[in-house]
């Protein structure tokens, strides 16, 4: 009979075990969903509104703040300030505040389970599923996915409270938990667990349902909830690998603002009665209490912090100063990265800019091999021919690499405006390749001449003055970033690639002369034919640049 028993108290444990990690699956997945809804739904205006609401540290903490309370993910919004901080759309200095703010916003997951928001989750996860099945509208339907995740993460939470019943009969957990060797114990303990899961809201709901069953006291909770706010940062630093020093910096100040926070709370809990004074607050509701003591840490500690925020960037400047950047000479990405968070969020708006910068470096470097295709032509093959081939490779590089890059987020879910860009650029970067490759070929024809012993005349070269100038002004007016609005950039190029045509139409006819004249031989007017193709098809390529920029900005 005892042993018929003991199995069945066997059984009980392991149902109970596979309903804590469903439960723990739920959850996150209910946080993923969330991050995915206001992904879509906001898009590249996540820029917009970090750009408008990041002016000033109180604005910046509120955003933080309020971000992370949407999506009950402090390490969502931590991922998304590396991204954008390596992007280039966001300051060190401003990363501090968000960072801030994305702490106090963090505590607001375990005040609504204090407020046992999960009686009534599964309504709320069935109107959002609901909305998204019945409802065609797709911004309403991103919208009823945050709150689709919303139902389904209490759902979990309330599985995992229910599965850990029973631990207020284990005596064995019921010792470890509340005779601890040392605070130090229970915050290694609850950054173990947090980094593991990489949820902080995830393990702090574990402690209010441990909390919950009566089987661990505020006492040792207080130690382990301080170590999950640390725990919490291995989400950010996972998502620093690979990007540049700076976004690198930002994961430094998250843990530098829970450690110190950890630090400061743990002297005062040791110091002071600040647990009786919480257990106080909320007298017979130990979920309520962990709740608060969340709040206040994270609150406690930003007001104490937020004056010193530039001090912090300075400190991470410091702790990881600027690094040797690759020669120039090796090929690389300078402002794409492997950076692929576990949480989307906002993660449109910062690929969208990192791409538009290296396309832009791409397209810089493409203007460099035609200015000097043409002044090979100029000095009858006398410029390194070396040099514009490399040249040549390195943008053929870029091309697979940002194409690869665009093959990736093609994959994720985005809003229209962020696939219609992003789709846009993938075009782009080919057009942008090809005028690499009649720049190669201009050069060509300038070591053809060489290697014939031929020259051009002093009129054939005015020509080819005239085509680098214009080529050149064609390919500066794609400079995006220079504030010209797409319709004007497509008006000046339209203007200069009717201007090409018609230059090459007269170049063409005025060679066809020289050559009738005798002035000009017969080998060196076919190469200077070739040139003039290639000179007009620089034109047709940049036409197609800005007419894409304007379809994608318009």
């Amino acid at each position: 009979m005892e042993r018929v028993q003991g199995k069945e108290n066997e059984e009980v444990r392991g149902t109970d075990i596979l309903t804590l990690l469903g439960g723990l699956a739920l959850f996150l997945y209910g946080m993923q969903m969330m991050s995915n809804g206001l992904e879509t739904a906001a898009g590249n205006k996540m820029k917009e509104i970090l750009e408008k609401l990041t002016s000033n540290r109180m604005k910046g903490v509120l955003v933080g703040a309020g971000i992370t309370a949407v999506i009950q993910s402090s390490s969502a919004t931590t991922v998304m300030v590396v991204g954008f901080v390596n992007s280039g759309l966001m300051s060190l200095n401003q990363a501090v505040w968000i960072i801030m703010g994305a702490n106090i916003g963090t505590t607001v997951t375990g005040q609504l389970i204090a407020l046992d928001i999960g009686a009534v989750a599964p309504l709320i996860a069935f109107a959002g599923v609901a909305c998204i099945l019945f409802i065609k509208n797709k911004q309403i339907c991103h919208i009823s996915e945050i709150f689709a995740g919303l139902g389904v993460l209490f759902i979990g939470m309330d599985m995992m409270g229910k599965a850990m019943e029973p631990l207020q009969d284990s005596e064995a957990f019921l010792h470890f938990m509340t005779t601890f060797s040392s605070p130090l114990t229970g915050i290694v303990i609850g950054a173990v667990f947090t980094a593991v899961i990489q949820s902080s809201s995830a393990s702090v709901g574990i402690l209010q349902a441990l909390a919950g069953t009566g089987v661990i006291p505020l006492s040792s909770a207080v130690y382990i909830l301080f170590g999950q706010n640390i725990g919490t940062c291995i989400t950010a630093v996972l998502a620093s690998i690979g990007t540049k020093t700076n976004a690198k910096r930002a994961t430094i100040i998250h843990l530098m603002f829970n450690i110190i926070g950890t630090v400061l709370f743990t002297l005062v809990c040791m110091a002071t009665p600040f647990v009786s004074w919480m257990e106080a607050a909320a007298a017979g509701n130990p979920v309520q209490q962990i709740a608060n003591v969340h709040t206040t840490f994270n609150i406690v500690t930003t007001i104490l912090l937020l004056p010193f925020g530039n001090v912090m960037a300075r400190a991470a400047v410091r702790i990881l100063p600027d690094k040797r950047e690759e020669a120039d000479e090796v090929m690389h990405l300078i402002y794409l990265s492997p950076f692929e968070p576990s949480y989307p969020v906002g993660h449109a708006a910062a690929a969208l800019s990192e791409i538009e910068k290296e396309v832009g470096r791409m397209l810089s470097m493409a203007r460099s091999n035609a200015a000097a295709g043409f002044d090979a032509a100029l000095n009858a093959g006398n410029a390194s021919a070396e040099k514009i081939e490399a040249a040549e490779q390195y943008i053929n590089f870029l091309n697979t690499e940002i194409s690869r890059y665009i093959g990736r987020l093609m994959t994720m879910e985005m809003s229209g405006p962020d696939t219609k860009c992003i789709n846009a650029y993938y075009v782009i970067i080919s057009n942008i390749e090809r005028i690499g490759d009649h720049a190669v070929n201009i050069a060509g024809y300038a070591e053809d001449m060489k290697k014939w012993g031929l020259s051009f005349s002093e009129h054939a070269q005015e020509d080819i003055r005239q085509m680098k100038r214009v080529s050149l002004e064609t390919l500066d007016v794609l400079e995006f970033s220079k504030g010209a609005s797409g319709r004007e950039i497509l008006e000046k190029t339209a203007q200069n690639e009717q201007k090409i045509d018609d230059l090459q139409q007269s170049y063409l006819k005025k060679q066809i002369k020289r050559m009738q004249s005798g002035s000009c031989r017969p080998e060196a007017g076919l190469l200077f034919s070739e040139m003039l193709t290639d000179f007009e098809r620089i034109g047709d390529h940049a036409l197609n640049i800005a007419e894409l920029y304007y379809e994608m900005v318009s």
